[in-house]
């Protein structure tokens, strides 16, 4: 990856963020029982160029969506349907924004309507706090391991599962970009890349409520457990700096 060296890119990635965050927020909003995932995509969307910004997600390549939704089993990529979502239901909502030449990306999981098992409340709270343990150890001087170390031990720690087939990832000028960030450790941590000032990364915390095999669905897009256990997904975009961390996708509804 190429970092952010200048005042002006960060600035750029700090003002695309905040955007997203507030879309983020818009369209949570907007989840209850009833509501067609394909309502909740056009409204990202237009949220998002609303805002000045274009949905990163279809730039890419045969992608014809602004959100990736993910209902229960779904993991990543979900493409927005008709269906409709219905009382108890785990949603995954991943959106990202195209702002004058920088990608920003994020992601929040959450229950649909107020007829919410403490299982699936527990579920959703783990991956939001393992996010945030995550971005607590993205400084400059550790290395990526140490941000897949922290993932894996916070979810296995309350009986949960990392994803091991899928990545956060780099993000700058491009929307996927090194390094990779497993959310297991697959290798030594001296192994893995260094983390330095001017580093723009996506963090994601990808898991399971049990063990499983992954598959996609028919439409190409979808990824799904293919033994129906729930999913999960947290993510954030952050900036390395000489002071620290920056959370730029901060938003209060997580």
């Amino acid at each position: 990856m190429i970092p952010l060296k200048t005042k002006k890119q960060q600035a750029i990635m700090r003002v695309g963020g905040k955007k997203l965050a507030g879309v983020m927020e818009c369209v949570l909003a907007e989840v209850k029982p009833g509501v067609k995932l394909v309502d909740l995509d056009r409204e990202a969307e237009k949220l998002i160029k609303k805002a000045g910004g274009r949905p990163s997600f279809k730039m890419v390549p045969s992608f014809s969506w602004a959100s990736c939704l993910n209902l229960n089993e779904g993991v990543v990529h979900g493409v927005p349907s008709k269906k409709e979502t219905k009382e108890g239901d785990l949603l995954s909502i991943d959106l990202g924004l195209f702002y004058q030449g920088y990608h920003t990306d994020m992601s929040r999981s959450l229950l649909v309507g107020e007829d919410q098992s403490k299982d699936k409340e527990r579920f959703i709270l783990t991956g939001k706090q393992v996010l945030n343990q995550a971005i607590g150890v993205a400084k400059s001087g550790n290395r990526i391991g140490h941000l897949s170390t922290v993932i894996e031990s916070g979810l296995e720690k309350e009986g949960l599962f990392p994803v091991k087939d899928l990545t956060g990832h780099g993000i700058g000028k491009e929307l996927h970009q090194k390094p990779n960030i497993p959310c297991f450790l697959d290798q030594s941590i001296e192994k893995t890349t260094l983390i330095e000032p001017g580093m723009a990364l996506a963090i994601e915390v990808i898991y399971t409520q049990k063990p499983a095999r992954l598959e996609i669905e028919k439409d190409g897009w979808t990824v799904k457990t293919a033994n129906g256990t729930l999913a999960g997904l947290f993510e954030d975009t952050i900036l390395i700096t000489n002071e620290g961390v920056e959370v730029l996708t901060n938003s209060n509804k997580v």
